[in-house]
C-alpha cells in the first residue's frame, strides 16, 4: 500500500500547524530530543501500524515537521521566518516533500529506515514497508522499502520426517543395519540404516534426502530418526561402559572364589576376593562398549551375595556357629551413633 503527504485541493489553505507542536518539543529543544520525538511519533502513526482514519495524515505531518527541523540551516529559516522561510505549509502548499534527498525528503533517510525495522521486524505485515507515494521518491510495493529491489526468495528445503526407530541392546553396542519401511505420498521405499557402534538410547540420526519434497524446488528434507534402544536379558548399559550382575554364595563372598562371566565378545575369568560385598564392582578396563570414534568403555562384574532361603538342619547350625565368630556390620554404619542417643 502507498501512503503520501495529502496537500490541500481547492478552497481555502487551512491554518499551517507548528513543527514544534507537532513533534511535542520546546522551541529550545536538541537535535536528539527532536529525533527522539520523531522516531516515536513515527512509531505511532505510520499507516501499517496505526488504523485510524487520520493516521497517514498525522504520519505526513510529523514527517514534513522534522524534515525541517533536523536540518540546521531550515530549523534557522523557520524559527525566524515561519512557514514561509522554508517554502512549506502555509507559503507554498505540497512544496516541502519535492526538497532534498531520496524521495524528496530532505531528512537523514537512515532514521526512518531504522524505525521501520524495528516496526516490522521479522517480515513487514504485507511484504514490505509501502511508501511509495510520500513525495514519489520512497520505492515500496513489490520492490521493497526506500527503493530497494527486492531478491526472490531462494527455494525452501522440504520438511524433516520424525520417526522413532527401535534397535536391539547388541546392534546398538556393536553397530549394524536395521531395515526401515517409509510411505512417501502413497509410495513405499525400504532404505537400509545404518547403526554406528555405541549409540545411546535417545540418539538422534540424520538420513539426508529422505524426507518431504520442496514445494519449491528446493532440496528433499531429511528424515530424523530417535534410537530407542532394546532390553538386555542381563548386561546393562552406562554410558559406554558394560555392566552385569554376578550371583555369589555367602561362602564364595567370604572365601573368595574364580568366576567366568560373559562379554559382549567371548568371557573373561574374574578373582573375587576374600571379603567381598553385594553391590562392589570388579572391573575389567577396555572390555565395554566401542564407539563409532574409537572409544572404549570398562566391563563391571556387580557383586550380588545371595542368601539361601531351604537350608537343611546342619546347614542352620553351621550358619549359627559362623554368626558367633562374625562382627556385626551395623556398628560401624554412619547411623549407628544416632540409635544410641
Amino acid at each position: 500500500m502507498l501512503y503520501s503527504a495529502q496537500l490541500y485541493r481547492g478552497g481555502r489553505m487551512p491554518a499551517a500547524k507548528d513543527y514544534y507542536e507537532l513533534l511535542g518539543v520546546s522551541r529550545s529543544a536538541t537535535a536528539e530530543e527532536i529525533r527522539r520525538a520523531y522516531r516515536k511519533l513515527a512509531r505511532q502513526y505510520h499507516p501499517d501500524v496505526n488504523k485510524s482514519p487520520d493516521a497517514a495524515t498525522r504520519f505526513a505531518e510529523i514527517s514534513e515537521a522534522y524534515e525541517v527541523l533536523s536540518d540546521a540551516k531550515k530549523r534557522k529559516a523557520y524559527d525566524q521566518f515561519g512557514h514561509a522561510g522554508v517554502g512549506v505549509g502555509g507559503g507554498r502548499p505540497g512544496a516541502g516533500w519535492g526538497q532534498g534527498g531520496a524521495g524528496g525528503m530532505g531528512f537523514d533517510m537512515g532514521d526512518l529506515g531504522s524505525i521501520f525495522e524495528e516496526m516490522f521486524a521479522g517480515g513487514s505485515p504485507r511484504g514490505g514497508v509501502g511508501m511509495g507515494g510520500m513525495g514519489g521518491g520512497m520505492g515500496g510495493g513489490a520492490g521493497g522499502p526506500f527503493g530497494q529491489q527486492r531478491t526472490a526468495a531462494p527455494p525452501r528445503k522440504g520438511a524433516n520426517i520424525k520417526h522413532q526407530l527401535s534397535v536391539s541392546f547388541l546392534t546398538a553396542a556393536k553397530g549394524g543395519e536395521e531395515r526401515l519401511r517409509l510411505n512417501h505420498a502413497g509410495r513405499e521405499e525400504n532404505i537400509g540404516v545404518k547403526i554406528p557402534p555405541g549409540i545411546e538410547h535417545g540418539a538422534k540420526l540424520r538420513i539426508k534426502g529422505k524426507g518431504q519434497p520442496s514445494a519449491t524446488g528446493g532440496p528433499v528434507g531429511d528424515l530424523i530418526l530417535t534410537i530407542q534402544v532394546g532390553k538386555h536379558p542381563y548386561f546393562q548399559r552406562e554410558g559406554l561402559n558394560l555392566l552385569i550382575n554376578v550371583p555369589l554364595t555367602l561362602a564364595e563372598a567370604v572365601m573368595g572364589v574364580q568366576v567366568e562371566v560373559p562379554l559382549l565378545s567371548g568371557s573373561v575369568q574374574l578373582t573375587v576376593p576374600p571379603g567381598a560385598s553385594s553391590g562392589q564392582k570388579l572391573r575389567v578396563k577396555g572390555k565395554g562398549i566401542a564407539d563409532a570414534g574409537g572409544k572404549q568403555g570398562d566391563f563391571y562384574a556387580v557383586v550380588q551375595i545371595v542368601a539361601p532361603q531351604d537350608l537343611s538342619e546342619k546347614g542352620r547350625d553351621l550358619v549359627q556357629q559362623l554368626s558367633s565368630e562374625l562382627k556385626n556390620p551395623r556398628e560401624s554404619a554412619p547411623w549407628a551413633e544416632d540409635l544410641d542417643s
